[in-house]
C-alpha cells in the first residue's frame, strides 16, 4: 500500500501546493508553479510503478496540476492569462531540454560518480521532452479553449456567468486528458515498451486522470473564494 499512500498524498498536497503559491503571488505564482510542475513532470513520468493493481508512470499529478492551474487562470484572469501559462510551460520545456543536454557534452572527472546516473536520466529527456511539448501545446490550448466554450455555453443557457464552475471545469479537462494520455502514452513510450505495457500504463494514467480531474474542482473553487475575499479586502 505504500504506492497507493504517497500517491493519495502526492494529489492532496501537490494541489494544496497550487493554492499557497497563489495565496502568496497570486497569478504569479500560478505562473511558477507551472514551470516547476512541467521539469519535474517530464523527469518523474521515466518511473513505472505499480499501485491499484497496475502499471502505471509517475508524472500524472504533477501534469494534472497544469489543467488545475490554467483552469484558475481562465475563471478568475481569463483565457489570456490562461494561455500565457501555457506558453511559460512549452519555454520552460525547450529551456531544459538545451541545458540538460549540454550536462552530457562535458568529460566527468575520475572522481565523479553522479554522471552515469544523470547521463541514464536526461539521455531519454529529449524524447520524452520533445512529445511532451507538442502533445502539451495541442493539450492545454484545447483545454484553455474548451473551459471557455463550456463557461460560454452555461452563460447562455442559464443566464449566470457565476455558476456551473464544476461543468466547465470537469467538462474541459477529462476531454483533454483523454487526448493528453492518447497522444503522450503512444508518441513517448513506443519502442520502449510493448504494446501490452502501452495499454496499460495510458488505461492507468486516463484513470488517475479522472480522479485528478475530479479532485481539482474543489481546488478551483477555493481560488475563486480567495480572489473574491482579498478583492472585498481590497475595497476597504
Amino acid at each position: 500500500m505504500q504506492n497507493e499512500i504517497l500517491l493519495i498524498l502526492s494529489l492532496f498536497l501537490t494541489y494544496a501546493a497550487v493554492l499557497f503559491l497563489f495565496k502568496l503571488f497570486k497569478e504569479q505564482g500560478l505562473y511558477l508553479w507551472t514551470i516547476v510542475a512541467t521539469i519535474a513532470a517530464n523527469i518523474e513520468v521515466l518511473i513505472v510503478i505499480n499501485a491499484f493493481g497496475m502499471e502505471m508512470t509517475l508524472g500524472n499529478i504533477l501534469f494534472a496540476s497544469t489543467f488545475l492551474v490554467t483552469d484558475i487562470l481562465s475563471e478568475l484572469y481569463g483565457k489570456k492569462e490562461a494561455q500565457h501559462a501555457v506558453w511559460m510551460g512549452i519555454a520552460t520545456s525547450i529551456v531544459f531540454i538545451f541545458i540538460s543536454q549540454s550536462w552530457m557534452l562535458y568529460l566527468p572527472n575520475e572522481n565523479d560518480f553522479a554522471s552515469p546516473a544523470i547521463r541514464t536520466v536526461f539521455s531519454n529527456t529529449p524524447r520524452l521532452m520533445i512529445v511532451g511539448i507538442v502533445v502539451y501545446v495541442i493539450v492545454q490550448l484545447f483545454d484553455v479553449w474548451a473551459y471557455h466554450k463550456w463557461w460560454e455555453f452555461t452563460s447562455q443557457k442559464f443566464g449566470d456567468r457565476k455558476k456551473f464552475l464544476w461543468l466547465r471545469n470537469n467538462g474541459s479537462t477529462l476531454i483533454s486528458q483523454l487526448l493528453n494520455t492518447i497522444l503522450f502514452t503512444w508518441g513517448a513510450f513506443v519502442g520502449t515498451h510493448n504494446t501490452e505495457t502501452l495499454i496499460s500504463i495510458a488505461f492507468a494514467s486516463y484513470l488517475i486522470f479522472i480522479v485528478t480531474s475530479l479532485a481539482d474542482t474543489p481546488f478551483v473553487y477555493l481560488a475563486r473564494y480567495l480572489k473574491e475575499k482579498n478583492d472585498t479586502y481590497a475595497k476597504k
